[in-house]
């Protein structure tokens, strides 16, 4: 990766709402972060929402805001919220 793409690259937080818990959700975004070669976290909330924070450029929020409302087949996505986070680096993907 070039040194400008690794500049322009943002940590953002997706929190997602709807039946996203128990139905292999964390392991979607994970092959998905796989497949972008992203790193990130997902994790679950108590409040039944799914975090999860992707280190990518802001030209693939949109495509990743459209997978994200995909979901696995089992999950039902009702809500997307994104956020622009103050972390500066992620290493690898983690699901905890």
């Amino acid at each position: 990766m070039s040194k400008n793409m690794t500049k322009s690259m943002k940590i953002y937080c997706f929190l997602i709402r709807g039946r996203v818990q128990g139905v292999g959700y964390r392991a979607f975004v994970h092959q998905l972060a796989e497949k972008l070669q992203l790193s990130g976290r997902a994790r679950n909330l108590a409040d039944g929402r799914v975090e999860v924070l992707l280190q990518t450029s802001p030209d693939m929020i949109e495509d990743l805001c459209v997978e994200l409302r995909r979901g696995p087949s089992f999950a039902k996505v009702l809500d997307v919220e994104l956020s622009e986070t103050n972390l500066t680096k992620l290493d690898n993907f983690q699901i905890s």
